[in-house]
């Protein structure tokens, strides 16, 4: 006989952040700097701790809040793409993609340890994030998180993956 399995969805209204981007795609196409309001959502399995929780609600909410606050209202620019350069220093932020050049403030920037900035792969950045961050705070009893970015109203990339730290 197979035992319960528990998970937990964690999707707030205040678990949205409003980014500018450009990824690239097909090779060498490369697409204009555009904004998203992004939707975040987060399942997390496990089995029930000496609460009966799979996690406290309140603090995976306030730590998913924290990540989603960081992202809300900057530029998100890939550090590990093949062909985008993302070069700072103390005041400003170049990238380029062939031809095109950005220059933003630093301080308007995340630059993520991402190939893209893809739906999937900021799903993907969150969840990690979310992973080592609370890590020791949440039982033991997580198995896996899965992360769910929409950035156009229905548009979702999702990211799964095991709770341990790698």
């Amino acid at each position: 006989m197979r035992s319960t399995q528990y998970r937990v969805l964690l999707e707030k209204e205040a678990h949205v952040f409003s980014s500018a981007h450009f990824i690239t795609f097909n090779g060498n196409i490369c697409e204009s700097l555009h904004g998203h309001n992004y939707r975040v959502k987060c399942e997390v399995h496990g089995s029930l701790d000496e609460n009966s929780y799979v996690v406290d609600f309140i603090a995976l909410r306030d730590s998913l809040s924290e990540i989603i606050r960081m992202l809300d209202h900057r530029v998100l620019l890939p550090t590990q793409h093949a062909q985008i350069r993302v070069l700072a220093n103390e005041t400003e932020v170049t990238a380029t993609f062939e031809a095109k050049r950005w220059i933003f403030p630093l301080e308007d920037c995340v630059l993520l340890p991402v190939e893209n900035t893809t739906a999937e792969k900021l799903a993907s950045f969150i969840g990690q994030e979310l992973r080592s961050r609370c890590f020791e705070k949440f039982s033991r009893q997580i198995s896996r998180i899965v992360i769910f970015v929409d950035e156009n109203y229905g548009q979702w990339g999702v990211a799964e993956m095991k709770w341990e730290l790698e």
